[in-house]
This record gives C-alpha cells, structure tokens and sequence, in this order.
C-alpha cells in the first residue's frame, strides 16, 4: 500500500474517531439520565403500584437499556478503529 493511501486511510481514521469520542461522550450523558430516570420510575410503580407506573418503570427501563447497548456498540467500535489506526501507523512506518 502507498504512503499517500496509508495517509488518507489515517485520515480518515482519525476522524472517525473523533466522531466516535464525541457520540460516546452525548450517549454516556443521556445514559445516565435515563438510568436515574428508569431508578425513579422503578420506585412510582412500586409505590403505586398501579398499572400505569409499572409499565412507565418497564418502559424507562428498556429505554435505559438501549443506550447501554449503544454505549457498548460506540466503545467496541472506538477500540477496533484505535486497532486500525495503530495498523495504518505500523504500515506507515514500515513504507518509510
């Protein structure tokens, strides 16, 4: 492979990356909102113990649940592209 294709590869990389860091640092906000939020959903219903709450708790749950599984997906995603990354930069110093 090129330098110059390394280079654009890095590049792009890198700001994947950057991206990735910026999403990770929204989603980890929004998670732990929505997990204090899914907490205090969980203590209503079992407190009223109504339909309504408990299903209220159920649904602040599993919303909390899917930003734990988004948070996973961007933190597996931000190691394989620092693997990447650090294999474009081998390449690179090995093309020199």
């Amino acid at each position: 492979m090129s330098k110059r294709s390394i280079k654009r590869k890095l590049a792009k990389t890198s700001s994947r990356l950057t991206a990735l860091r910026a999403e990770l640092t929204a989603v980890e906000e929004q998670m732990r909102s929505l997990a204090d939020d899914a907490d205090d959903s969980a203590i209503r219903a079992m407190v009223a113990d109504n339909t309504a709450a408990t299903r209220e708790a159920r649904e602040a749950r599993e919303h909390a649940e899917a930003y734990r599984r988004q948070h996973a997906r961007v933190v597996a995603e931000l190691a394989e592209l620092t693997r990447r990354q650090d294999e474009l930069l081998d390449q690179l110093v090995a093309a020199d």
